[in-house]
């Protein structure tokens, strides 16, 4: 492991911070309120695997679950290239039992069970505030021309969140406020580095208007993302299949896409782009698990963008003309976003070989 850490984890529960772990070479420590409840003792197995032993383990069996799922997010957090945390333990089966069925361990011995990092990460629990991720019931309706799946309603306030290793910070994505959010709102879309792209200036009416309207339409949904509670940028999510990109590709039912802008210049650079765009992806991955893919629509000369979607993991497919712009297809797979860990930071993500531009 990587030295010394004292992290918060399991954040959609605890968005206090008060669920920690200090995570040092020999153990990983779970307390809440600074009281432990889990003590795990961890050494190298193999190269880029740990084994681990439950040492000291309280409270009943939901307790239990809770913690061993925050044990596993810290050792994963805090060693961001780990692909495998191996547990010996005597817990009873109680306990592990519920993490067993989230297919977040699995048992190769009585007393021994494995965590994956694709599997930890798949885990919705520990990042989305409605907790376990459940699929909405399928039922095809017709919006246009469209035929799709009825989507749930979205929630309000905090749907995400994720404290950042490598800028000490937690991370949120809510549903934007047309009321409480239209003043950053206002100021980013007037912003020239902004309404260069989005070419939606406009007054704080207007503005006001363009947010309900997201709000009401039951495919989108605007969000806005906070660094420790600091509003930094605005995110337009939608499904794919009744958007006005469904025509220039075969979309999948539950593919999502996404709109984006960050508003404030202080979180600019490498370290918060990786930060808010992965996190934003394990997001969509995560609110529906039917979703396999997400597609991206950049106008064709936003180099910058068209950069940053390839080094994010993004396969570049084709040009083509919206009647507003000539924009470039851009597309990231589930499979590609957990194994080839498009969560980490981007100097130990290798960029996209796939696709081809056309």
């Amino acid at each position: 492991m990587n030295g010394h850490a004292n992290i918060p984890v399991l954040n959609s529960l605890y968005p206090d911070r008060q669920l920690r772990a200090r995570c040092t070479n020999e153990q990983i420590t779970i307390s809440l309120n600074d009281q432990p409840q889990l003590e795990l003792f961890v050494q190298p197995a193999f190269t880029q695997k740990l084994l681990g032993s439950i040492n000291h383990l309280i409270g009943d069996d939901d307790w239990q679950a809770r913690c061993v799922l925050a044990a596993c997010e810290a050792a994963f957090t805090h060693t961001p290239n780990l692909d495998e945390l191996r547990l010996v333990t005597t817990t009873p089966h109680a306990a592990i039992n519920p993490l067993l069925a989230t297919g977040l361990l699995h048992q190769i011995a009585p007393d021994t069970l494995i965590c994956s990092a694709h599997s930890l990460w798949q885990q919705s629990l520990p990042w989305l505030h409605k907790g376990y991720a459940t699929a909405f019931p399928q039922h095809h309706v017709k919006t246009g021309s469209s035929q799709h799946p009825l989507r749930p309603t979205a929630p309000n306030g905090v749907l995400y969140s994720r404290f950042i290793p490598w800028l000490g910070q937690t991370l949120t994505l809510e549903q934007a406020d047309p009321d409480h959010d239209l003043p950053a709102f206002h100021r980013w879309m007037n912003s020239p580095r902004v309404a260069q792209f989005w070419e939606e200036e406009g007054s704080l009416e207007q503005h006001r208007a363009y947010l309900q309207k997201q709000q009401d339409d039951p495919h989108t949904l605007p969000l806005i993302g906070r660094f420790d509670g600091q509003a930094f940028g605005y995110f337009e999510v939608y499904w794919a299949k009744e958007d006005r990109i469904a025509p220039f590709y075969d979309a999948d039912d539950y593919d999502r896409g996404l709109h984006l802008l960050v508003g404030e210049e202080g979180f600019r650079g490498k370290a918060f782009y990786t930060a808010w765009f992965s996190s934003i992806c394990h997001y969509l991955f995560l609110d529906d698990p039917r979703t396999q893919r997400i597609v991206c629509e950049p106008r064709y000369d936003n180099h910058r963008q068209i950069a940053n979607f390839d080094r994010s993991g993004f396969a570049k497919v084709k040009h083509f003309d919206f009647p507003h712009k000539r924009a470039l297809l851009v597309m990231l797979s589930r499979e590609r976003f957990f194994f080839d860990r498009l969560y980490n930071p981007l100097d130990i993500v290798q960029p996209s070989h796939e696709g081809t531009i056309v």
